[in-house]
């Protein structure tokens, strides 16, 4: 049985931020693959139109190129459509059977999981890795006693492999932090006035000019 990691978002655009987050949980959770699901179209966004479905999968493919363990998966890129993670991981439980699965997601997400379509089947339906994130609690009172009951606290340990469990559980870990912002990192590429280049991975920096993405 192998134990698969699957983090979906728009990545608009993959940074940093993201590969340090695959990377890390490839370790601490002794995960043999990690996948990224970038979304036609974030079901939570509906108000700013991401860059292309095309674009931000091939910046993915680009970033994760070398690392043979970091993979780009296209389940929600080529319905063609806007998906909820409810249809998703239906779809993964039906692709990885006997797999063991964990959904990442970072603490903004969390936090909002309410807003999410049929949110308490969502989080009971795999394993979860929750990530903190500059400006947001890993609060649990706002998802109920029930929900509560699957939360495994993480924060402060660095090694969690002789702390997972059996069964559908919620990971709450700050051992690795999305400190880099794609809607920052979106803007300063617009104006001109990129501060940190290097949140960039090279080839993706490439492609962005290339095609003069968020120009």
């Amino acid at each position: 049985m192998r134990r698969i990691a699957f983090f979906g978002g728009t990545f608009d655009p993959v940074h940093i931020g993201h590969l340090t987050i695959a990377e890390r949980l490839l370790e601490m959770f002794g995960l043999d693959e990690f996948v990224f699901i970038p979304a036609f179209h974030a079901p939570h966004k509906p108000d700013r139109p991401p860059t292309s479905a095309f674009h931000r999968y091939a910046m993915l493919c680009l970033a994760t190129a070398d690392n043979e363990r970091i993979m780009v998966s296209p389940i929600e890129v080529e319905k063609g459509e806007k998906r909820y993670t409810i249809d998703t991981l239906a779809e993964l439980r039906e692709r990885f059977p006997d797999d063991e699965i964990f959904f990442v997601m970072g603490a903004d997400s969390w936090t909002d999981i309410r807003t999410w379509r049929e949110w308490e089947k969502v989080l009971t339906s795999s394993n979860h890795i929750v990530v903190s994130r500059p400006g947001y609690e890993l609060s649990t009172g706002h998802v109920g006693q029930e929900i509560a009951k699957r939360i495994v606290d993480l924060r402060g340990c660095d090694d969690t492999r002789d702390r997972l469990q059996k069964g559908e559980h919620i990971y709450l870990t700050d051992a690795v932090e999305m400190d880099v912002s794609a809607t920052d990192l979106r803007s300063d590429l617009s104006d001109g006035t990129l501060d940190h280049p290097d949140s960039l991975p090279p080839k993706v920096a490439k492609y962005v000019e290339k095609y003069d993405l968020y120009m």
